[in-house]
């Protein structure tokens, strides 16, 4: 459950009422999610997102979120658009916490990933991407390659505990990438996790209907969110990699921004990137996580055996693609 901050009747309505948006009718907390508190508000004009931001979120970074979807949304592309209060503002307080309002999207999440689902998310990676670049606002990404060793760092004691001898595959993962990162490609904003629950579609159709939670967007390598998309959507429950899918994201992708072929060459290390840094981030809330802790943690072990397939592959004709 995802619902770290109690609200009563009483803040809500109040909340609510700095708002144009009628009176409260109900609001519900969403179980979705690890990060933020959310509830599902309705009132008498219409459903709303509501989010508390939690400890893990920097205040100082909303900012540059909630402008991104203003930016996106004012681009045409189906988003959580952030509302704003009655004097113009959209990040306020509720409970000590910073929160917002945003609109509500229509749509599902795929319950079993099909090839189609991939091609749908390459064309809306690709929109998103090419709208990102009018957005002047820049955040830079403190999960990349420069924040993977600190990371480990504090979590290094307890990695063999999950796996004997992943301390040392991770140190020497971290000499790599660090060494072969590909620092000169096309630069841009990306969502940074757009896993299959950030993606909706209508039940039988194969476009995307919308894209949420913004809340790790950043400005990195456009061809790393491919990779990142690349790991969360075509990889099977057997933890086979399934190659149909991995070229329907990267060709949909093409259609809409074309992929230098120093992008394409550059697959296999941002992969691995990827790879390491789920892996990583899985880790620490493995180590760092009460037991006790509403929020069961995820296991780092399904990116253990992503970062091995990736460690194999040659070039992007693994991933489909001639």
């Amino acid at each position: 459950m995802a619902v770290y901050t109690d609200v009563s009747d009483e803040d809500i309505s109040r909340f609510v009422a700095e708002y144009d948006i009628g009176d409260v009718v109900s609001f519900k907390g969403i179980a979705e999610g690890v990060e933020n508190t959310n509830f599902l508000l309705q009132t008498t004009k219409a459903p709303f997102i509501l989010t508390l931001y939690e400890k893990r979120v920097n205040p100082d970074d909303l900012p540059f979120y909630l402008g991104l979807m203003d930016h996106l949304s004012a681009t045409g592309l189906n988003c959580p658009t952030p509302i704003h209060g009655k004097d113009g503002v959209a990040l306020r307080r509720l409970c000590g916490r910073p929160a917002a309002i945003t609109s509500f999207l229509q749509g599902m999440s795929p319950r079993r990933i099909q090839p189609h689902h991939c091609a749908g998310l390459g064309t809306a990676l690709a929109q998103l991407h090419t709208a990102g670049l009018g957005f002047e606002m820049h955040l830079p990404n403190a999960l990349s390659v420069k924040g993977w060793r600190p990371l480990f760092e504090s979590c290094q004691e307890h990695a063999d505990d999950v796996e004997p001898g992943l301390g040392k595959m991770i140190g020497d993962e971290i000499d790599y990438l660090e060494a072969n990162w590909p620092h000169a490609l096309p630069k841009g904003v990306i969502h940074a996790d757009l896993f299959p629950d950030n993606v909706f579609f209508f039940p039988g159709k194969e476009d995307v209907s919308g894209l949420i939670d913004f809340y790790f967007a950043c400005n990195d390598l456009l061809a790393y969110d491919i990779a990142i998309c690349m790991n969360a959507w075509c990889f099977e429950p057997d933890s086979s990699f399934n190659v149909t899918k991995a070229k329907n994201l990267l060709s949909y992708y093409g259609k809409v921004r074309g992929l230098s072929d120093a992008e394409l060459a550059a697959l296999p290390v941002l992969a691995r990137g990827a790879s390491l840094r789920f892996l990583l981030t899985r880790l620490y809330d493995w180590v760092n996580t009460p037991k006790d802790a509403l929020v069961t943690p995820k296991n780092p072990r399904e990116y253990i055996t992503k970062l091995r397939f990736h460690q194999r592959v040659e070039n992007a004709s693994a991933y489909g693609l001639d």
